[in-house]
């Protein structure tokens, strides 16, 4: 089970292809468009999955008029402690919305993606459409044209370099046991547990030894899934429900 100190992972930053952006207001001629960056819900279970382990963390729903409370749980040197935050209905799937909304605010309060919170929502150019209502036009977003990462304050813009050869990652006679090890998984349970014993470790390779070991872990992860149920029938349960996909934002 995590520890005070083991924590303190919940609040690293998540790969940049893993953050979202959607568009809170479009300027009046639609060239531009306000980002927010957001991550998904499932990127947070995956996240508190690695640092805490599945069996060391729960949460529950509780739905008051159209606001959904999520209670994180998480158990620590023992002890459970519970933080909690509460979303209203979402646009899209209004219930698996705000499950899912709730969720992530719950996390934010453990450090999950706390970090997107500080970053300056930047106007970043875009696609639009123009619709009509009652007399009155609106531009409406429809893609964005450039990344937005490349707007945000401090964050250095992209440029163009020549590829070079890539490097041969640095290796050990230790990572490569463990590499080997990896490779032997046969099962859910075994990876669920190798990784849970690992992780510390693997977090503090380099970042290319770290990123294959997190891709392979996304593989084999993909490889031994059960098969998604049958039918379309709301899921009976808060977990289950948190299964499906959901809206984004």
């Amino acid at each position: 089970m995590p520890t005070t100190e083991d924590l303190k992972l919940l609040f690293a930053e998540f790969p940049r292809d893993a953050v979202s952006w959607r568009a809170q207001s479009v300027t009046k001629d639609g060239t531009k468009a306000l980002a927010l960056a957001y991550i998904d819900a499932r990127d947070v279970m995956d996240r508190l999955d690695d640092v805490c382990g599945s069996e060391n963390w729960q949460d529950r729903y509780e739905f008051h008029g159209t606001r959904t409370i999520c209670y994180l749980s998480i158990r620590v040197d023992g002890e459970w402690i519970t933080k909690a935050d509460g979303a209203g209905d979402s646009d899209v799937e209004a219930e698996k919305g705000a499950i899912s909304d709730a969720l992530k605010r719950a996390a934010v309060k453990w450090g999950v993606g706390r970090y997107l919170y500080h970053i300056v929502s930047p106007w970043v150019p875009c696609d639009s459409y123009e619709t009509e209502y009652q007399g009155k036009k609106k531009q409406n977003w429809k893609s964005w044209k450039e990344d937005p990462w490349s707007y945000v304050r401090g964050s250095p813009a992209p440029k163009q370099v020549t590829p070079r050869k890539q490097e041969p990652l640095p290796t050990s006679p230790a990572l490569e046991s463990l590499w080997t090890e990896m490779m032997a998984i046969s099962s859910s349970r075994g990876l669920e547990l190798f990784w849970k014993d690992n992780v510390k470790t693997i977090l503090g390779f380099d970042d290319g030894n770290k990123k294959r070991f997190v891709d392979k872990k996304d593989e084999l992860k993909a490889k031994f899934a059960p098969p998604p149920p049958k039918g379309d029938s709301f899921p009976g349960s808060d977990r289950d429900a948190l299964n499906q996909p959901m809206a984004a934002g």
